[in-house]
């Protein structure tokens, strides 16, 4: 599914968008489909072309309904869109990351993609704070292991460069 993401040229497609609304996939999966994606300088309407998607195959009618009723795993997919489709404003996913860390608060892949997206809010004004939001869960033992260690090995690799900010 991955190679399938990077084949879609930035775009979800109708098999992109089924494998992330079904709840039986894996979340760092989705997540990483949702990476590979990625961001466009000039922005992208990915999270748009979700929601509809949404509408049209569950029980959601509206994005108020997806930010009352949705699930974790749909919260967090809006979440990383928003995040991907305007890397410059992310107030919106911040909205919905912290929406999906209420509707599940063990997953790892869940709080680490949301300490991600406060982490690009806090870029502007506290590069110590970027660290910390995600060191925070790299070290909360309470939560359950849902990513390959390669990915958060990766994560880590580029937020760990902001520690020394904390002096």
């Amino acid at each position: 599914i991955i190679q399938t993401a990077k084949s879609a040229q930035g775009a979800l497609t109708d098999e992109l968008m089924a494998y992330l609304a079904d709840e039986n996939n894996p979340i760092d999966v989705k997540m990483a489909v949702i990476n590979q994606l990625g961001w466009d300088f000039d922005g992208k309407s990915n999270a748009d072309v979700y929601l509809n998607y949404l509408i049209m195959t569950k029980k959601i009618s509206s994005e108020a309904k997806l930010k009352k009723k949705g699930t974790a795993h749909q919260l967090i997919c809006m979440a990383y869109f928003k995040a991907m489709d305007n890397y410059f404003d992310v107030k919106d996913a911040v909205v919905y990351a912290e929406l999906a860390t209420r509707k599940n608060n063990k997953s790892y892949t869940i709080q680490l993609i949301a300490a991600i997206i406060k982490a690009q809010k806090a870029f502007d004004a506290d590069w110590c704070a970027v660290y910390k939001l995600t060191d925070a869960v790299r070290t909360n033992t309470s939560l359950t292991m849902d990513m390959r260690n390669e990915a958060s090995v990766a994560v880590f690799e580029y937020m760990d460069l902001y520690k020394e900010s904390c002096k």
